[in-house]
């Protein structure tokens, strides 16, 4: 199960992410923000790191304005590795070497279709583990 997230500046995005991911068959969870109003980016990621770190939820997808005080946010909680990624190399190699659990995208940053795109490689991309594996231990010693 997927968990979504996102503050004023990244609703518009999350909201089409939302409908693309129902066009995959893909199942999730949405934390809100559930209009334009402003609120605060620290409580939506909370929300959504609350998900995943209960094990009601694999992975994340936050969004802000530019993905980077969400990401901040979210990797304040201790097993949360978010990324902020605008780039189709790094989503998909944060993934695969850095198993990262929380995909953070800028709703004034980066556009519908390439947020899609970002979103399906987060997802489909398995972690590689073997020497990674020791690097991403040590984050959680941090």
């Amino acid at each position: 199960m997927i968990v979504i997230g996102s503050d004023h500046g990244g609703f518009t995005l999350k909201e089409a992410l939302k409908k693309h991911l129902t066009a995959r068959g893909l199942e999730f969870v949405d934390v809100g923000t559930y209009s334009e109003a402003s609120c605060d980016y620290p409580d939506i990621a909370a929300a959504l790191c609350a998900k995943i770190l209960s094990g009601e939820c694999d992975k994340g997808l936050l969004l802000c304005g530019t993905g980077i005080g969400i990401s901040m946010a979210a990797n304040r909680h201790k097993g949360i590795r978010a990324a902020c990624v605008s780039d189709y190399f790094s989503a998909k190699y944060t993934r695969l070497h850095n198993d990262a659990n929380v995909l953070c995208m800028g709703g004034r940053v980066v556009g519908e279709g390439l947020a899609c795109e970002l979103a399906d490689v987060f997802l489909d991309t398995e972690f590689e583990g073997g020497r990674h594996q020791r690097r991403v231990d040590k984050l959680d010693t941090l």
